[in-house]
């Protein structure tokens, strides 16, 4: 297996969602306050959204992300959390296709790489770009590494509903309009805010989709996941909640998002998740989980095209 081929695998394509969706959520925000509710907050016509922070905001929070997933990949193996009864994807490392310092410093280049993207974005908006990111990039690490890991400590989901949900959705608005306090800076966060939590909420559903499958070692090896502490019928349970307080908090997204409405848009969304719902309390934690991994990256993209679209079709 080639180098190239062995990073990509590593990366964990599937998960990649999580980190694109967040960004496009804050972008939706902000396009629809400049193009479909202009007259709702008369502050907003001065402000556009600014296509090539968009553009450069994604590519850096993707970064981060595959460093993340690569650190992930070397540590778990260093820490021998990776072994012959693992139900997931092929770790590169673990079975030698790589050694763990060429993973590691395969992680600090996405990293460099995530922090030369975000230049621009320090540009537009200054010190607090660096205050977002510096604690992003390290948490990278921290997600598995460091004196306390957090993915060890049961504390992954929290990592991901941060930094994955509210940091990532209102870090984008951030970067598009920065921050004055008025009446329309309320509105658009508190925008942010909800929708942050949502795409968090979705994206805690692939963590814990990836530790239901993984218990079993993983209480065998010391990584103490929520999963492992919670137990398999209590983590399902979660992982269902993960999925339907979305849904149950729209009526908070149609206030700060007056255009959200019910439409043929949702249905793809929620069929998607009610297929996602009815596989969890059914499909036994092995490798056949791996098939719900890609649902739940399908079902967080299909429900921000919904909000996204909802307006143009009601």
């Amino acid at each position: 297996m080639n180098t190239i081929k062995s990073i990509f695998l590593a990366a964990r394509p599937k998960t990649l969602p999580a980190g694109i969706v967040a960004v496009w959520a804050g972008c939706m925000i902000v396009w629809k306050y400049q193009h479909i509710l202009p007259n709702a907050l008369p502050e907003w016509q001065q402000v556009e959204l600014n296509w090539a922070l968009a553009v450069f905001t994604v590519l850096s929070a993707m970064c981060i992300q595959i460093a993340c997933n690569l650190f992930n990949d070397s540590l778990d193996s260093d820490k021998k959390a990776d072994t012959a009864k693992r139900q997931g994807p092929r770790r590169i490392t673990a079975s030698g296709a790589m050694s763990s310092r060429a993973v590691k410093i395969a992680g600090c280049f996405f990293l460099a790489v995530a922090a030369a993207l975000s230049i621009p974005l320090i540009q537009a908006q200054g010190w607090p770009i660096i205050a977002i990111g510096i604690p992003s990039m390290l948490c990278a690490y921290c997600y598995t590494g460091g004196p306390y890991p957090l993915a060890y400590k049961g504390l992954g989901e929290l990592f991901v509903l941060l930094f994955f949900g509210l940091v990532a959705v209102m870090g984008t608005v951030y970067v598009q309009i920065g921050f004055v306090y008025n009446s329309f800076f309320l509105y658009i966060y508190g925008a942010a805010f909800i929708v942050g939590v949502q795409c968090g909420l979705l994206s805690c559903l692939l963590i814990e989709i990836n530790n239901i499958r993984d218990r079993k070692e993983d209480s065998g090896t010391g990584k103490r996941t929520l999963a492992v502490r919670l137990g398999d019928k209590r983590a399902r349970g979660l992982a269902m909640a993960f999925l339907i307080a979305p849904y149950v908090t729209l009526k908070q997204t149609a206030f700060f998002l007056p255009d959200v409405s019910w439409n043929l848009c949702w249905l793809a969304a929620i069929l998607c998740g009610g297929f996602i719902l009815l596989k969890i309390t059914r499909t036994p934690a092995d490798k056949r989980m791996n098939m719900l991994l890609g649902l739940a990256s399908l079902h967080l993209i299909l429900f921000l095209l919904a909000l996204t679209m909802g307006s143009s079709i009601s």
